[in-house]
């Protein structure tokens, strides 16, 4: 059904919860993975824009795509800098370039408020994708089944 997929990975749990969706919707026979990890950058750091455990997040990214790899997925890992841009545009605009048929991304589960005073890559991203796109919320289930570790807010 689909031959290219885009998952977005932050290094969070609440991301790699994209990971059972991905295994739900296409098994590895014929599919392409696209993992995009966008880099975070702060503004106003002294020391320096570069999220303070970044290299330890994208580790967490390469190994889910080891791990996907070795389940049999043909992935490949791009690790992009924002360079300004919103992850959200560096994801579809990615997926756009590959003409990837699916994007999945996670939530963490801020509330409608939250998520308008922190900015959401997954609400822009529905905004901007060239493809239809598959929001796993942070309550999703994760690898092993779980949903302890991750909760999420709602409000009416």
């Amino acid at each position: 059904m689909f031959s290219k997929v885009v998952v977005a990975l932050d290094g969070s749990e609440a991301s790699e919860r994209t990971l059972p969706v991905l295994r739900e919707l296409a098994g590895p026979e014929g599919v392409r993975v696209e993992i995009v990890h966008v880099r975070e950058r702060l503004v106003g750091r002294p020391a320096g824009p570069l999220h303070v455990n970044e290299d330890e997040l994208t580790d967490r990214v390469k190994a889910r795509a080891d791990e996907l790899a070795q389940a049999g997925y043909d992935t490949h890992l791009h690790v992009e800098p924002t360079v300004g841009t919103q992850p959200a545009h560096i994801i579809a605009e990615h997926a756009r370039a590959c003409g990837a048929d699916l994007i999945i991304t996670g939530t963490r589960g801020h509330g409608p408020v939250a998520g308008l005073l922190l900015g959401s890559v997954a609400t822009r991203l529905l905004h901007v994708a060239p493809c239809p796109v598959v929001v796993a919320p942070a309550n999703a289930p994760d690898a092993t089944g779980s949903q302890t570790a991750a909760t999420a807010t709602t409000t009416a």
